[in-house]
């Protein structure tokens, strides 16, 4: 099982991290994430010792529910069927340190347990369309970040299609679709709740 992620796929998160990467005249920009990162079943997030400065990253996430490579868009919809909210956490002090020397970044995103996964919901049971979805995150019952996948700036579909061209998609690989503007730092003791269309599907706490 692979995590697939993708970097700054809303253009105002683009702008508040004064990156160009956020754009639709670019590709989508991937990263992946070892299965190591994964964080389920409302496990606790321990704050890791190499970093003063984790960020929250809230994202629909979907899950690949068969095989497929080289996948044309107009068939994407058909190779996921659940989704759910998560959190791709960044080391932000690392990643910045990295990116001021020039090397890659990966380790600031892909360390163990990085990548925070809620329940799955079937997409069908979601009252919005799939390109118009509702989600936010609170930090000890206070909204700290909301969007609509409407904004994306690579719809989930043009996601898979580019994705498949680079990687064999999988049963169970996950594709975290990218986070909208607001992300911010997590301090241990926080309490985190993920909803999707008004539905709780996250809910941990930082130790």
């Amino acid at each position: 099982m692979k995590i697939i992620a993708v970097a700054q796929n809303y253009l105002a998160h683009s702008k508040e991290m004064n990156s160009p990467l956020g754009s639709e005249e670019r590709p989508p920009v991937l990263f992946i994430k070892p299965e190591s990162a994964l964080l389920k079943d409302g496990k606790p997030f321990f704050y890791p010792d190499f970093s003063n400065n984790i960020h929250y990253e809230t994202e629909i996430v979907v899950k690949i529910c068969r095989l497929g490579k080289n996948i044309a868009k107009r068939f994407a919809h058909r190779y996921y069927e659940e989704c759910t909210l998560g959190i791709d956490f960044t080391a932000r002090d690392l990643q910045a340190e990295l990116k001021k020397i020039g090397m890659p970044w990966e380790i600031s995103k892909s360390f163990d347990n990085s990548a925070a996964i809620g329940a799955f919901v079937s997409k069908d049971s979601l009252l919005a369309e799939r390109n118009s979805l509702d989600f936010s995150l609170t930090i000890n019952a206070t909204k700290v970040q909301e969007g609509n996948s409407s904004d994306m700036i690579h719809s989930i579909d043009d996601i898979i299609e580019y994705a498949s061209r680079f990687f064999t998609l999988k049963i169970g690989d996950l594709i975290f679709t990218g986070t909208p503007v607001g992300v911010g730092p997590v301090k241990i003791g926080d309490r985190l709740e993920g909803y999707l269309n008004d539905r709780k599907l996250l809910d941990f706490y930082v130790r």
